[in-house]
């Protein structure tokens, strides 16, 4: 069993062994000089041909390297580098995805290595999946926690969804590639993990508001892997071994306990909403996209001063359980939540984003609807009968 699935024991002991089975990657490889492991495992999986997704700076950073060491084990291999849109960013929108499912038509691929960040990923999952095929991650950066997820997040006509894909067969995490990749890229992967603060807030909140699923379990797991991520922020930070690998263990624990619940509750609520609107609204205005790690660790702060800001106009919302109170206590206040973003180098503010207050207001009354079906404190407070307009937060 794999260190990552050990974590997962450790956080929830009572966990039925069926449960991991059921989720089981294998194997979940994290460390230094993972890529020389990949080539074995494709000669011993019997895949014959090969294709590799990766965008222009993926493939510098892993793909050229890992190329020569599939096609010396005797594996028909090819590469298809996603191109950019218009802006300069590779996006998971239909354009990219027509460009890698034709590649794998054509070249009869067996199975996708993902080289890469989310989008590389997402782009790849659902590809393989529509193909019929499996595939690998091979992640470049700790950027986001869906290398290992089921849910592909799409544009698709310039909205944001998510549609049911597959998870991967294998992963993995080189650490001498990981800590390489930029500072932005890490703080993006800190910053999805400090989302989960507001995230399983507003699950507790469905929970008791809504009868929304829930999962102690699967909460204990996102929980503990939040911990070691901020026990460890100074030394990412700094990018170092151990603070990297600590960050994608979490990333890829927070992955799995979504696998586990089959939902994304435990790691996406009304920040990751925010964040999503913001992502919509660029591409509407043709500007350059944002990491989203950091669009959620800076909605993640907006949202824990909003929730404290109408919670204290209508304590009401809270009325649903006594324990929401103490849940929405046990998040840190949008200054120590800053203070732990900027430890790791990311943004902290909207304005860093270039987000204005404009934007910011309507989104925290409008982004509530992009998960209709979700139940959060921001959908509670944005439906209330006669919500009134509440302070600025930035």
């Amino acid at each position: 069993m794999s260190q990552v699935l050990n974590n997962l024991k450790e956080a929830a002991p009572w966990l039925d062994d069926a449960a991991l089975r059921a989720i089981a990657i294998d194997p979940i490889v994290i460390e230094s000089g993972a890529l020389r492991r990949v080539a074995p495992y494709l000669y011993d999986r019997g895949f014959k041909r090969v294709l590799i997704a990766a965008d222009y700076n993926t493939h510098a950073a892993a793909g050229t390297q890992l190329w020569p060491r599939i096609a010396d084990a005797g594996i028909s291999v090819q590469t298809t580098l996603i191109k950019p849109d218009a802006q300069g960013d590779v996006i998971a929108d239909e354009a990219s995805l027509i460009q890698l499912m034709m590649d794998i038509r054509q070249t009869r691929a067996e199975v996708v290595v993902a080289v890469g960040s989310g989008t590389i990923h997402d782009i790849s999952r659902y590809s393989a999946y529509l193909s019929g095929i499996p595939f690998v991650s091979v992640p470049t950066a700790p950027s986001v926690d869906g290398f290992n997820s089921k849910g592909a997040p799409l544009i698709i006509r310039g909205e944001k969804k998510t549609f049911a894909a597959i998870a991967p067969d294998a992963i993995f995490a080189d650490l001498d590639v990981l800590c390489e990749a930029p500072t932005a890229m890490a703080a993006a992967g800190f910053g999805d993990m400090l989302g989960k603060y507001t995230s399983l807030f507003d699950w507790t909140y469905g929970a008791a508001a809504a009868e929304e699923p829930y999962d102690k379990a699967v909460a204990a797991i996102t929980a503990q892997a939040l911990r070691k991520c901020v026990d460890h922020a100074e030394s990412i930070g700094r990018r170092e071994p151990a603070g990297i690998r600590a960050l994608t263990e979490a990333l890829i624990e927070s992955g799995l306990a979504m696998l586990l619940f089959g939902q994304s509750h435990p790691a996406s609520g009304a920040e990751h909403h925010l964040s999503h609107y913001w992502e919509m609204e660029f591409l509407r205005q043709g500007r350059r996209a944002l990491l989203h790690g950091a669009k959620v660790g800076v909605a993640c702060a907006a949202i824990s001063a909003y929730y404290r800001q109408v919670t204290a106009e209508q304590p009401e919302l809270l009325a649903a359980d006594p324990q929401l109170e103490q849940a929405l206590a046990a998040v840190p206040t949008a200054e120590e939540l800053k203070r732990l973003l900027a430890t790791v180098g990311g943004p902290t503010t909207p304005q860093e984003l270039g987000i204005d207050e404009e934007l910011l207001q309507r989104s925290l009354r409008e982004a509530h609807l992009i998960r209709a079906n979700r139940s959060t404190l921001l959908r509670a407070y944005n439906e209330a009968p006669a919500t009134a307009p509440t302070a600025a937060v930035g």
